[in-house]
């Protein structure tokens, strides 16, 4: 969707956020409301939420914990003012027995009391200080979305969560690349520094263009593909618990917080 379709989207993030409430905005999230922390949401009713909560202190890589709601509260003062965390996403997830069950825009008459919500770092945080440095993302750049993988790589089996790792990945040539890990090294509550570059054979991605979430994106022969944690790891670990029910944001469209990407961000 153009930026253009609703007022602000560029600067103004509660723009986006009741452009997603109203319908508006349906879209993938890259590229709007430069400036502002964009988050992963993972909505669990509250008797796996403790021992989510320990799974994100287990694997703060691709789980960077930055905000957890009271059971039910569908705001989050952490977050955003005038925020309603079941409309305010473009798009959600809603998971039953391990299972997508559908991809909706507004979760509010699926909502429960017992719901906790966390809100997880995201890397479209550090791909506005990657533009600002000069850097291309590609992603953006062609309008898609993000390319995400599952990896080999395991993770810290926690409070009855267990699974691999999801990446994202930038293609950089290897210049480049030193400078986007020196950049996103300075935001560990929005996925740090890469977790791999170069060979995808060796974290088990075995075809660059047939990502398992988003989309694809164009390489050039002097590139090399770089991988940072994505925080779409805990939606395939929710269904690999099998849980019985779970609200996620959907793949690239993130909620839109008030917090400036400078308050993440190691000075």
């Amino acid at each position: 969707m153009s930026h253009n379709t609703f007022p602000h989207a560029d600067h103004d993030p509660r723009a986006v956020r009741l452009a997603a409430r109203d319908g508006t905005l349906v879209g993938p999230t890259a590229g709007l409301a430069k400036g502002f922390v964009q988050v992963n949401l993972v909505i669990l009713p509250e008797a796996q939420a403790n021992g989510f909560l320990r799974f994100c202190q287990s694997n703060p890589k691709p789980c960077p914990l930055l905000a957890v709601s009271e059971p039910g509260e569908r705001g989050c003062a952490a977050l955003a003012d005038d925020l309603d965390i079941a409309r305010d996403v473009p798009a959600y997830c809603l998971y039953r027995d391990g299972r997508l069950d559908q991809t909706v825009h507004d979760v509010s008459d699926v909502w429960r009391d017992d719901l906790v919500t966390f809100a997880l770092g995201c890397s479209f945080t550090f791909e506005h200080a990657l533009i600002q440095d000069g850097l291309p993302v590609r992603h953006i750049d062609e309008g898609r979305n993000v390319p995400m993988y599952r990896t080999s790589v395991p993770l810290v089996p926690a409070g009855g969560f267990a699974g691999h790792l999801v990446v994202s990945m930038r293609p950089y040539r290897a210049s480049d690349a030193i400078r986007a890990i020196q950049i996103t090294t300075r935001f560990p509550q929005t996925h740090g520094a890469p977790v791999h570059l170069g060979d995808p054979a060796l974290i088990g991605i075995t075809d660059l263009h047939s990502p398992d979430y988003g989309d694809a994106v164009s390489m050039g022969d002097d590139e090399l593909p770089v991988f940072w944690a994505c925080g779409v790891t805990p939606q395939q670990v929710l269904m690999d618990a099998g849980i019985a029910f779970a609200i996620t944001h959907s793949p690239g469209h993130m909620l839109i917080t008030d917090i400036p990407d400078s308050r993440v961000a190691l000075l």
